[in-house]
């Protein structure tokens, strides 16, 4: 099954490339609706300012075809801004999002220390989650963001991190996993949660 990775002008795509090729996944970069509306597995990468990411989107009619991809059940895997955008809101820019996991993504507090947070940091999933399949428990995985994905509900979140408070590294909805981190660039595991990904149903 091929994966179709999302271009929106805010993915970190070379690195999802490399990292896709190298585990043999068959994947196809796109910005066409058109082709994403027929996908049957679908990453949503992205970096950068989440209210620009949902101006792109709009303009070129991928957040309806995500919202309805959703909707019919297509595992979709979000990435950092990925991750973020997927919720109801961001406070970056007071900007409405995709609303496919009820929440917000928030900013750091000062207390945290520096921001953005940027390096590896231990993430801690929940116990038995098929994404994290044959990750040792506990590994480090690549961050960089100033804003977290605060989920609404305590369920949508699948694992965690401390960067000066907990916050949910992943979260879960329906057929939607997406990740804070960056597994394209988190060596073995993020390899591994990424086969996982893509190998699933």
């Amino acid at each position: 099954m091929k994966t179709l990775v999302v271009d929106y002008q805010a993915g970190n795509l070379r690195s999802v490339e490399t990292a896709l090729r190298h585990i043999g996944a068959s994947h196809e970069i796109t910005d066409d609706p058109v082709r994403l509306a027929r996908a049957e597995r679908i990453i949503f990468p992205g970096v950068g300012d989440a209210a620009h990411a949902m101006r792109l989107l709009a303009e070129r009619g991928i957040d309806r075809v995500m919202r309805e991809r959703h909707a019919a059940g297509i595992p979709i895997l979000g990435i950092c801004l990925g991750c973020q955008i997927v919720l109801e809101a961001t406070e970056e820019g007071g900007a409405a999002c995709l609303g496919l996991v009820p929440g917000t993504a928030r900013r750091f507090p000062s207390e945290c220390g520096k921001v953005p947070h940027m390096g590896w940091n231990t993430v801690r999933s929940r116990e038995d989650h098929w994404l994290f399949r044959g990750v040792p428990a506990e590994s480090s995985f690549y961050f960089v963001h100033s804003y977290y994905p605060a989920p609404e509900s305590e369920e949508d979140a699948i694992a965690w991190c401390d960067y000066g408070i907990e916050f949910a590294a992943a979260v879960e909805r329906g057929s939607l996993v997406a990740t804070q981190f960056h597994p394209e660039k988190s060596g073995e595991a993020g390899l591994q949660l990424l086969r996982t990904f893509v190998e699933a149903g």
